[in-house]
């Protein structure tokens, strides 16, 4: 098996994954670079996540426009954020869009920010900025990033970090390989849902920066890193693709 078709198996199982652990609904979307065309990324066509098959992944250039010229099937409507996402930063393989409803409150909210308090996401960082559209293209949209231009000015509120929350829509979340990318992404709902949960009860206590830091030193593509990688894809009917 070559590269491409590696990837193309790899998008088909990340999605599975993350729509059995209910980061990606009907709705959502995660995407590979590829591997040997960095101005390139693969990602499905407009398609509920778990029905994802080989077939049903398309070559893009970063500006949203399919490779091959002659394709018709329908696309997603927001993945410029991905093409967005990979031209401002390179170091960055996987990309996610979800609409998880546990980090939605984070990114309305004006007091509370969202935090690391579990340790499976420390590598999530310190910081968590929330992008707003209608700072930039007025209160009139759909909240939808169907453009490159909203797509560039999420990708610059995303900065160096792994996690920018968007106003009353979802996340955009990254990866520097796709397992590192899907390991995240399961855990950043289920860290939002302890975050809140603790929120009721009083004051709560978040990672500390040189626990975040360790956690950020870790290999995220290490035999122990990958077994939730190599379970969820068994637990989604996909393993045969690993």
């Amino acid at each position: 098996m070559n590269t491409i078709e590696r990837t193309i198996r790899d998008v088909v199982i990340a999605n599975r994954i993350l729509a059995l652990n209910k980061v990606l609904d009907a709705y959502g979307h995660v995407s590979i670079r590829h591997p040997e065309r960095p101005d390139r990324y693969f990602l499905a066509r407009s398609l509920s996540p778990a029905l994802v098959d080989v077939d049903d992944v398309i070559e893009f250039h970063l500006d949203g426009t399919p490779v091959n010229p002659e394709e018709r099937r329908p696309l997603y409507l927001e993945r410029f954020i991905h093409g967005g996402v990979y031209e401002k930063r390179p170091d960055v393989k996987a990309a996610l869009h979800s609409h998880a409803d546990d980090l939605l409150p984070f990114s309305i909210s004006k007091t509370t920010r969202l935090r690391a308090v579990i340790h499976a996401v420390g590598d999530m960082g310190e910081n968590v900025p929330v992008w707003d559209i209608a700072d930039k293209f007025g209160d009139e949209t759909t909240l939808l990033v169907t453009n490159m231009d909203q797509s560039r000015d999420l990708a610059c509120c995303l900065d160096c970090y792994r996690l920018a929350l968007m106003r009353g829509h979802g996340f955009v979340c990254v990866g520097f390989s796709i397992n590192d990318l899907v390991r995240l992404s399961v855990y950043i709902p289920r860290n939002a849902r302890t975050q809140f949960a603790a929120m009721q009860m009083g004051e709560y206590k978040a990672l500390a920066r040189g626990e975040i830091e360790a956690r950020l030193k870790l290999d995220p593509d290490s035999p122990a890193m990958r077994r939730g990688w190599e379970y969820w894809a068994h637990e989604a009917g996909c393993g045969h693709l690993l």
